[in-house]
């Protein structure tokens, strides 16, 4: 089975909002684009508001598809779809986790899931990604 999950490409001066997977999840200790799992019957964009709203309590305004791919691991299959965002607001990690903004040439130096590997080098290397 494939879990089709949503995250959000979220940049603001040159700097892109990532949180840290935590410990007892998968890929914990993980950098990432925030986002999850979309519900059954749920629209990739009103999974992205929600996910953003309970991670982040942050209201996002949700764009154009940036990237997706279907990535095999050892335990699941996940089919990410990630979307440029423009948050309404400040966030604020509500779930314990950590919350960082990273210069796009920092990206590259950060543990990311391998299903993000493409993703980070585009974005690296483009400042219109």
């Amino acid at each position: 089975m494939t879990i089709t999950v949503v995250a959000g490409v979220i940049e603001d001066t040159g700097r892109f909002l990532l949180t840290r997977r935590p410990e007892g999840t998968h890929l914990a200790g993980l950098w990432e684009f925030p986002g999850g799992k979309v519900h059954p019957g749920e629209s990739h964009a009103d999974a992205l508001r929600r996910e953003l709203l309970e991670e982040l309590d942050v209201v996002a305004s949700v764009g154009e598809l940036v990237y997706e791919v279907v990535h095999h691991y050892p335990e699941r299959s996940v089919a990410l779809h990630f979307y440029r965002c423009v948050l309404l607001g400040a966030p604020r990690p509500l779930l314990g986790q950590e919350m960082a903004w990273v210069e796009r040439a920092q990206l590259k130096a950060l543990p990311f899931p391998e299903a993000d590997t493409e993703l980070v080098d585009r974005l690296s290397q483009s400042a219109s990604a």
